[in-house]
This record gives C-alpha cells, structure tokens and sequence, in this order.
C-alpha cells in the first residue's frame, strides 16, 4: 500500500467511526397507556407537575409481593418509601398487616397520630434528642401506646445508654430492638460479644429497657457482583450472621425463646431469597410496590413500575438554540436526531428518567433546572404544548417528598387526591 492508499484508508476508516457513533432517532409517540394518560390529564388535571401512582399496577405488585413472602413470616411496609399516609393505609389494608417501619420522627410523629393500631419498628437509630421530641409531642389522650406499639432501633451500647437515659426522664418503657450487621457494613453489631453487654443493661434496668428483637438489613446480597460471591452464597452467609445473633440470645437469656420477638430482615431487592428458608420471622419492602427505576434488578423482575411523574410542555421549537451557539442550531440535529425539536417542560432536575414519549433526553450544555427544564427530541416525538412528559423516579423516599400530594389512577384516570407526609 503506498501513501495515498494509507492516508485515504485511514481518513475512511475515520469517517466509517464518526458514522458508527452517530445517534440513532430514539423518538416514538406514547404508548397506548401513556397516550390515553395524556388525555385524561389534559381534561382533569390541573397542568401542574403531579406524582401518580397507579393503583390497577400497584395491586398487581402487592399480590406479587403476598406470593413471593415466605408464608411463616410477617410482612412490614416500609413508611420512608411510600411516604403518604392515605397510601400507606391503603397497603396495609391491602396487604392484610399493620406493621410499619419508619426512619424519620416527623413521620413517627404523624403516623402515631393518625394510625394508632399500628405496630411500629424504626428503621436506623434515632439520635436521643429526636426520640424525646416524639415523647414531647404525643398528647396525653393518645390512643398509640409507644410501651408496645413502638420499638427503638439500638446499635451500640452508648446509645442504649442515652435511651436509658430519656426513659427514666419520660418515666416508660422503651421497647429497645438492636441492629445487627448482617453483611452490609452500615452499622450495628458486628461480632456476637458485643449482645452481651446490651443485655446486661438491659436486664439490669427492666423498669424502663425491654428487648425485643434483632434488625438486620440485607439488600447487598443482590448487588455484590456475581464474579465475586453469588446472591446465593451471599443470602446463606447473610443468615448465618444472624443465626449466630439468635443463638447469641438464648445463650445469654435463655428466658428469650419464650418471649415473642421480634426478627426483622430483607428489604425490597432481598425479599425473594427468603421465600423458601429466612431466620427471619418477620420481613419489611415497601420499594418494590411502586418500582422506581433503581429497583430495576433481576430479583423484582416481577414487579410492575406503578409511579410516574406527569409534567405538562410549557414551549416547543425547532432545532436546540443555546446561548452563544445560535449558528449551530440546525447543526446539532444534522449530527443528533434527538435534537431536532426542544421543549420546556413545568419543573425539572428530579431524580427520575424519561419514560413517555420515547427518546426524550436532556441537554447538558444547556444546563438543568428545577424550573423550566430542557427536553430534547426528534421529530418522532409527536407531543406539543399542554401535552405531558412522563418520568419514572428513581427512587420513591424523596423524590415523592417533592409534590405536595399524590394523584392516584384508577383505569388511567385520575381517582383521588392523597397527601404526602410532612417532615
């Protein structure tokens, strides 16, 4: 091959590259569901950005969850991830449990309040002075008695030791349930002699202290990469951590196995591992009810996306214009197809993805915004102003927190009206 040949082989190969890394066209109308959403958003809503939960899909994902939960345990929704008090009364009736765990004292606070028959096991160790301001705030004709209602999640002795403290201050008893690491490193007790002391204070101070059981939060064992250990393998370790907690117990108190306690484990992407065998008597998930994107993993593939954000189109124009690059408006949809239309949309910068229409796609030179984000697509992307672009949030604990209230469909039309919790 002589020069030529070489330079023009290689400015070919070049331009075969450039070729190869172009954007495809991504854009596509809505779907049958989302386009009939659209359209009764559009008669009934109120043009505001909205959460929706599905309630047609999120049955469908409680009687998943009801025929993936081993049959010998008790099944406890998790408050934080469906953070509503109307929806999470209408899980626990569906659900057939009044089991709550809850991981913020505003919440405590509300749901004490509002639900006084339920049975509560905070989900990470409160600091002292939050646990005083729920004792601070339940009036004294409250029908929820925080003594049996209300278990405290204890991961050390100095901080069984500030709880000793508030009860003797409030003049109750705390029921004390201590986290344990099962595997995940995020706290609580790691070696099985370090129970011992916990107990001894506890049995020391009976007038305030009651122990009730062991939590232990297993979701690592999905998402340890699989060249490294297996689910499997990593469930199995996981339960053995635990056994030897529970044994731990009877050793030291031995008037334990007569006691009703109780053993908390899983969490949403762990649940079905322990359908057929669990240490555990009771189980917690609330994640998988709704779906959002992060819970897109093998072990939930069962289950059903169920909430949506809706946010209706404020602008549209052809081709993306950025500041001090007006020349190349037309350009950039020459090189990128899901750039030939721009639309502005009510809101923004959520943790969500785009769902409907398809190929929707932010645009990073442009920037972000809370307000008024930028939306690009192709001219495949059949939406104009007033209609709605949905997303799928990627997670439910905060991102529900930013609306002031959830919408909730019944056959894809908007039912009711549920608020969210205050915090």
């Amino acid at each position: 091959m002589n020069r030529r040949q070489f330079i023009l082989a290689g400015f070919s190969a070049t331009i075969v590259g450039a070729i190869s890394l172009k954007p495809s066209d991504h854009g596509g109308a809505y779907n049958n569901y989302f386009s009939a959403l659209n359209s009764n958003l559009k008669s009934q809503g109120g043009f505001l950005p909205s959460m929706l939960v599905d309630l047609d899909l999120l049955d469908k994902n409680i009687e998943t969850l009801k025929k993936q939960l081993n049959p010998s345990v008790n099944y406890r929704i998790v408050a934080k991830s469906l953070p509503s008090p109307d929806l999470l009364s209408y899980i626990m009736d569906k659900a057939e449990t009044n089991k709550l765990m809850v991981f913020h004292q505003p919440f405590l606070t509300t749901l004490a309040k509002d639900y006084p028959k339920t049975d509560i096991l905070m989900g990470k160790p409160m600091p002292v002075k939050a646990a005083e301001v729920f004792y601070q705030k339940l009036p004294d004709s409250s029908q929820f008695n925080p003594s049996t209602q209300l278990q405290w999640l204890i991961d050390s002795e100095k901080r069984l030791v500030q709880y000793l403290d508030l009860a003797r201050q409030q003049n109750t008893l705390l029921q004390v349930n201590i986290e344990i690491d099962v595997g995940l490193h995020r706290g609580g007790l790691q070696r099985v002699e370090e129970l011992d002391k916990l107990l001894l204070i506890i049995d020391a101070n009976k007038r305030y202290l009651h122990f009730s059981g062991f939590m232990g939060y297993d979701p690592h064992i999905v998402k340890i990469p699989s060249i490294i250990k297996s689910p499997e393998q990593a469930f199995t370790e996981s339960q053995a951590i635990y056994q030897a907690f529970i044994e731990r117990l009877y050793q030291q108190g031995p008037q334990y196995k007569k006691q009703s306690l109780c053993f908390n484990g899983a969490g949403s992407p762990s649940l079905a591992l322990h359908k057929n065998r669990t240490v555990a008597n009771e189980l917690s998930a609330g994640s998988c009810l709704v779906k959002p994107v992060d819970f897109d993993i093998p072990s939930l593939s069962q289950y059903k996306p169920a909430a949506f954000i809706a946010t209706p189109v404020l602008k549209k124009m052809a081709g993306t214009q950025l500041p001090a690059l007006e020349f190349a408006k037309n350009a950039f949809p020459l090189w990128d197809k899901n750039m030939q239309q721009t639309f502005f949309i009510y809101g923004g910068k959520w943790l969500a993805k785009f769902e409907s229409p398809k190929g929707l796609q932010g645009n990073s030179l442009f920037g972000t915004s809370t307000n008024q984000a930028i939306v690009n697509g192709s001219n495949n992307v059949g939406i104009d102003i007033n209609d709605h672009v949905f997303l799928r949030p990627t997670q439910s604990e905060s991102v529900f927190l930013q609306f002031g209230n959830i919408l909730t469909l019944r056959n894809k039309v908007i039912e009711q009206k549920w608020t969210i919790l205050a915090g």
